[in-house]
């Protein structure tokens, strides 16, 4: 079968290609730039702790020396602390990195492997669909035809893909606008990271009264201030003297000694594509949508979108085409975006709106900046990673399911298992390798080796139901879970999303979900009851 073709090289195109060689299904990388980023210090990313777990396994290497993992978090109102979280094994940290180094890290890794061609300085000009693929024209110094089973946009805000399409992208321009300043100084807490919101020594300007220190390695500080709605000119006098007020401010001493780096306007949009697959081509990461306001992080979606996207175009590429299947990428993800741009539009005018009798409302600053921290930080409607329970792929209820921590649609808790070679490893690492997950919950396996309750017990039963299932699944076994009893028997997506608990062994339950999870007689019939979402 013809590869995979994926239009940019940005972190979601080169993640979706390692995520589809993961799953032994070859791509091309179609990059317009001659294959190397411009270090940029004030242009960085903050990964949730799952999505940073992905970009790290799809890379083969840890990227914690790369970037930063916060040792905690406190938005400030005025000069008091209205929220402060410390990060531990309950609260993970995120991960914050400079993108250049993030997209280096994922550029070193597809140029080890042997199933991705990066073909760079190839400009995407032309896309042709047929029934049995699709061809797509690049120009440039090595301009040609190129030949795939299917073609991802991850392209960016400005799509080729997506205008080729004629795929509208509508939404919301400008809707906000920040300065930003990459330095390195000494500030106190130096691996914490804070949101401080009308600062006493704010003085008159272009700012608004709101700034974010987010620490980087080696002492390196990316600053952000919002500034007001429309289009004040930041000059570099303004923002130096920003600069130097703030920190002053923040020490409570002369202006610290510092070292600028970068410095920039990062404006925010909203927009969401009314389609993300046209035929064989689809749409993934900012090419999708864009979203950023109140502290959100677009890239995390966009690791996400090629984290679902990869499964069922390897299920595809391995099993054969399956409309459903494919069609359920849109019907999800675009889902959860539209959900998170909708929430956002609803708290901006409480958060941005200023005055009125909101300000006289006792607690409600402190209720904004805990919904500021949402965003940051990836909790609540706001940030938090989105739930497929309204999936087409859900299996249909039934009486053998029992209650876990996890609800349905939601990604697994990263808890230890035995893997069928007996080795205990992380329930994460066994994620995206193109077959389904079957987790059993059985206590006081952990102190016996895995051939004295292998063939015992339960285990018989379960394995050969496993095996009947009508796609590559594996076996694992788990000392306990997050609310689950004793044989309790989880079914999970190849992109750790939960499919069903069950209450111990029922081959017929378990077959009949992972069926639906793969697009089945169940599934298409949702997928054609499901009304597609409309303007968020």
């Amino acid at each position: 079968m013809d590869p995979v073709i994926v239009v940019g090289a940005g972190p979601v195109g080169l993640a979706l290609a390692l995520a589809l060689a993961r799953q032994e299904v070859p791509s091309v990388v179609l990059d317009e730039t001659p294959g190397r980023d411009a270090p940029r210090a004030a242009r960085t990313v903050v990964l949730r702790e799952d999505t940073a777990a992905l970009v790290e396994r799809l890379a083969g290497v840890p990227l914690g020396g790369a970037g930063l993992r916060w040792s905690g978090w406190r938005s400030l109102r005025r000069k008091q602390v209205t929220n402060e979280v410390a990060f531990d094994d309950a609260e993970p940290a995120p991960l914050h990195i400079a993108q250049h180094v993030l997209t280096a890290a994922l550029r070193a890794a597809v140029a080890r492997e042997p199933l991705i061609e990066l073909a760079v300085d190839s400009r995407l000009d032309t896309i042709e669909q047929e029934p049995a693929g699709v061809t797509a024209h690049t120009r440039g110094a090595n301009g040609t035809w190129w030949r795939g089973s299917y073609l991802v946009g991850c392209d960016g805000p400005r799509s080729t893909v997506r205008k080729l399409q004629d795929i509208r992208f509508p939404g919301r321009t400008a809707v906000e606008r920040h300065a930003v300043a990459a330095l390195r100084t000494e500030l106190p807490r130096p691996e914490e990271a804070f949101l401080h919101r009308s600062p006493p020594w704010r003085t008159s300007g272009p700012f608004a009264g709101e700034i974010t220190a987010r620490p980087l390695p080696d002492g390196v500080w990316r600053l952000d201030w919002l500034l007001p709605p429309g289009k004040d000119l930041v000059t570099p006098e303004l923002l130096l003297a920003r600069i130097r007020e703030t920190l002053t401010g923040w020490t409570g001493e002369g202006a610290p000694a510092y070292e600028l780096l970068d410095t920039g306007v990062h404006t925010v949009h909203h927009r969401l594509a009314r389609r993300w697959r046209a035929g064989r081509v689809f749409l993934a990461g900012d090419a999708a949508h864009l979203l950023g306001a109140l502290g959100t992080h677009g890239l995390d979606e966009g690791l996400r979108d090629a984290d679902n996207l990869a499964w069922k175009l390897a299920t595809v590429h391995h099993h054969g085409p399956h409309k459903a299947l494919l069609d359920s990428y849109q019907t999800e993800r675009r889902a959860v975006v539209a959900a998170r741009l909708r929430a956002a539009d609803q708290v901006l005018p409480v958060l941005r709106g200023g005055g009125g009798l909101r300000s006289y409302v006792p607690g409600a600053g402190r209720q904004h900046d805990a919904l500021l921290m949402d965003g940051h930080l990836g909790h609540g409607a706001l940030g938090a990673p989105g739930s497929y329970a309204g999936s087409p792929l859900a299996p249909e209820p039934v009486d053998a399911e029992t209650p876990v921590d996890t609800p349905v649609g939601e990604a697994v808790a990263d808890v230890v298992v035995t893997a069928e070679d007996g080795t205990f490893v992380p329930l994460r690492e066994r994620l995206g390798r193109g077959a389904l997950l079957v987790v059993l919950v059985a206590p006081g396996t952990v102190v016996w080796e895995r051939r004295h309750w292998v063939s015992a017990g339960i285990m018989p039963r379960l394995a050969a139901a496993v095996a009947a299932l009508p796609h590559p699944a594996e076996l694992l076994v788990a000392e306990s879970y997050p609310g689950a009893a004793p044989h309790t028997v989880l079914l999970v997506r190849p992109d750790g999303h939960l499919v069903t608990a069950l209450g111990g062994v029922h081959p017929a339950a378990l077959y009949a979900a992972a069926e639906a999870t793969l697009g089945g007689a169940t599934a298409t019939t949702r997928a054609e009851e499901h009304a597609e979402a409309g303007a968020w």
